[in-house]
């Protein structure tokens, strides 16, 4: 909404989810909505196809860090005006409001505006990342790569351990670990692999050797470089810093989520976790994706999302 030209003479305000979203546009008082994809509850697609169904008449913007081709197509045809990619710069706006009259529409949205909570910048800025990591891994597998929405929170090791468990309970993993440093940033990216997702992954990279442990370490490391490399480049190029990566660790292979935990590093102890789910859509493939960051970088961190979100 920062990126909407001073001009632009209208009644602004949030909902912080698709059911909030298709609330509002029941009571009729909506005529443009800027949407994104990646929402709890009820997500962009979910709105999009409601406003179809119902045959509503409600220009959509839809404003999203997913850049998957897939994606741009799928909003297309389910009636969006146009697409702009995160993060939003005002000269887009202004191009998209000029160019479909926006300007001249009247908007009253039914809820009343509030500022961003640092926990939700975080999320923005690592949805914007991983839309870049998504649309790589869906171009390298020919798929669609379901965007995960990001877990924000603060944890000490132990905490650390459940939430990975949570998210891979049952299951066998494999794990890489990358560090990370620059422009005041430090921390890792930790990769969990569900062992069941290698068969999938080695048909869609057309692999046609004998799957065994050497041809599955393979593809672990090249999921890593995609996922990892575009994730933390993504957000060195939001904060215009440099950001490196050591090279790729092993934490385990076929083990518990929580055994893999306890092969980390020792900053572990507490640590600022952003957990992302990957998924491909049909078919038997996820991925814990965890960004950790140092203790001693989190106020550099708020620092430089301060800047991005002025």
């Amino acid at each position: 909404m920062r990126a909407l030209p001073e001009e632009f003479d209208a009644d602004l305000s949030y909902a912080s989810n698709g059911i909030e979203a298709i609330e509002a546009l029941k009571m009729g008082k909506v005529s443009v909505l800027f949407l994104d994809l990646n929402m709890p509850v009820l997500d962009g697609y979910g709105v999009l196809q409601h406003i179809h169904d119902e045959n509503m008449n409600i220009k959509v913007i839809v404003v999203s860090g997913d850049i998957q081709p897939e994606a741009h197509d799928r909003v297309m045809k389910l009636g969006a005006l146009a697409f702009v990619k995160k993060p939003v710069q005002k000269t887009d706006m202004a191009e998209i409001i000029g160019q479909y009259g926006l300007d001249n529409e009247e908007l009253d949205l039914a809820n009343d505006s509030q500022e961003l909570e640092l926990f939700d910048a975080y999320r923005e800025v690592t949805n914007v990342a991983m839309g870049q990591a998504a649309a790589l891994l869906a171009r390298v597998l020919d798929s669609f790569v379901i965007m995960p929405i990001p877990n924000v929170s603060m944890l000490e090791v132990s905490e650390l351990q459940m939430a990975v468990h949570q998210a891979t309970e049952h299951e066998s993993t494999s794990a890489v670990c990358q560090g990370f440093i620059g422009g005041g940033l430090a921390g890792e990216v930790m990769l969990v692999f569900s062992d069941s997702s290698y068969q999938d992954i080695a048909e869609m990279t057309q692999f046609d050797g004998e799957l065994d442990d050497t041809a599955e370490m393979e593809l672990l490391m090249d999921m890593s470089n995609i996922l990892i490399g575009a994730c933390i480049n993504g957000i060195a190029e939001q904060f215009d810093i440099n950001m490196s990566l050591s090279h790729p660790m092993v934490l385990g292979r076929h083990t518990k989520s929580e055994d893999i935990i306890k092969n980390g590093n020792d900053f572990w102890k507490s640590t600022l976790a952003i957990d992302m789910q990957i998924s491909i859509e049909n078919k038997d493939v996820h991925v814990n994706l965890l960004l950790l960051f140092t203790e001693d970088s989190i106020p550099r961190f708020n620092q430089l999302i301060s800047y991005v979100a002025a």
